[in-house]
C-alpha cells in the first residue's frame, strides 16, 4: 500500500490532498511526473545514465536505481498518474537524519523561460545560493527517543545566512542539535570523516565533476544522510545521494562549473568542521572555496 514517506524534508510532499511522491514499503520510491515536460525530461536522464556503459559503478552509487515508470493512484486523489519508480533510499533506516542541498550558483538553465528564469534568479538572490554556491532545502536531525528530531519549518530554512548554513551544518553532527546551546559535533568525526564518511564520498563525486562532461545538472540536490544508531555504535553508515534531475541537460563537452563550483564550497565547509570542531568560523563563500577545494583530502584522515 502505497503511502507518504515521512522522511522528506523539501519538495511538494504528498499531504493534505497534495500531489507528492510515495513509497511502497518494500524499497521503492514513486515520484510523480512534473509538469511542463520536467517528468519526460527526469525519465530522459534516467534512461540515457542508466544506458551509459562509461559510468562507473563506484558514481551510479551516488544515485537511485531507476525502475521505469508506473501509472499509480497520485496522492491528490486525481486518479491514475505516471510516475517514476526509484529505489526508496530510505526504507531500511529508523531514526534518519537526513539533509537535502541544492547544488549550483545558478538553479536556472539556458533553455528556460523568462518567467522561470525571474522566478529562480529572484530565490537564488535572496538565499545562499549565489553567495555560497548552494543552499539548504530541508533537514531533520534525530536527537533522542524524548526529543525526537530537531526540524527546522521550510521557511527559517531558506532564510538561512552563510552563518546559520555553518550552524546547520555542525547541528547535523551534533548530539544537541535542538539545544541553544553550541552544538558539540559530537558525530563530525564518523559521520563526516574517516574514509568512508560524507567529505570522502563528496570529493569522490568532486573527482568525477572535474573530468565528466557529458550532464550538465540544474537544480539537483545532494542528500546528505546516516542513522543515529550506527553512530551510537561506532560505525558510520553516511551516505550521499544525489536526487532531482528534472533539469539535466547535455553537457556538450563542457565540464560543469557550477554544480562543481558549489560542491567545492560545501566540502569547504565541511571540512572546517572536521578541522576546527570546537570554533565557529565567519569565513567562507562561494570564490573562497572554489581556491581552497583541493585541500580537503587531508580532512578525511582518521
Amino acid at each position: 500500500m502505497l503511502k507518504a514517506p515521512d522522511y522528506q524534508v523539501a519538495g511538494h510532499k504528498a499531504l493534505d490532498g497534495q500531489l507528492g511522491p510515495l513509497v511502497d514499503g518494500s524499497g521503492r520510491f514513486y515520484k510523480p511526473f512534473q509538469k511542463d515536460e520536467r517528468g519526460v525530461q527526469e525519465v530522459a536522464f534516467y534512461t540515457t545514465f542508466s544506458s551509459n556503459t562509461k559510468i562507473l559503478d563506484h558514481i551510479r552509487r551516488f544515485f537511485p536505481i531507476f525502475y521505469g515508470t508506473q501509472l499509480v493512484e497520485a496522492s491528490d486523489g486525481s486518479g491514475l498518474c505516471p510516475h517514476i519508480v526509484l529505489q526508496d533510499l530510505i526504507s531500511n533506516r529508523i531514526h534518519l537524519s537526513i539533509m537535502d542541498i541544492k547544488i549550483g550558483s545558478r538553479t536556472w538553465y539556458p533553455q528556460a523561460s523568462e518567467d522561470y528564469f525571474q522566478k529562480c534568479i529572484k530565490k537564488d538572490r535572496e538565499t545562499t545560493t549565489v553567495p555560497l554556491g548552494f543552499r539548504i532545502s530541508g533537514l531533520q536531525a534525530y536527537e533522542s527517543e524524548e526529543s525526537g528530531f530537531w526540524k527546522p519549518n521550510r521557511k527559517h530554512v531558506l532564510d538561512f545566512t552563510m552563518n546559520d548554513v555553518r550552524s546547520a551544518l555542525r547541528k547535523f553532527v551534533s548530539s544537541n542539535p535542538s539545544s541553544d546551546a553550541e552544538p558539540d559535533c559530537s558525530y563530525a568525526s564518523i559521520v563526516y570523516g574517516g574514509s568512508t564518511g560524507i567529505l570522502a564520498q563528496l570529493l569522490e563525486l568532486k573527482a568525477w565533476f572535474e573530468d565528466q562532461t557529458v550532464f550538465h545538472f540544474y537544480s539537483c540536490s545532494v542528500l546528505m544522510l546516516y542513522e543515529k544508531q550506527a553512530v551510537l555504535e561506532g560505525r558510520s553508515d553516511a551516505e550521499v545521494k544525489l536526487v532531482d534531475f528534472a533539469h539535466v541537460f547535455d553537457g556538450e563537452g563542457v565540464i560543469d562549473h557550477n554544480f562543481l563550483g558549489g560542491l567545492c564550497s560545501l566540502i569547504k565547509f565541511i571540512s572546517e568542521i572536521l578541522t576546527s570542531p570546537d570554533q565557529f568560523s565567519v569565513k567562507g563563500g562561494l570564490q573562497d572555496s572554489e581556491n581552497n577545494c583541493f585541500c580537503s583530502e587531508n580532512s578525511i584522515k582518521e
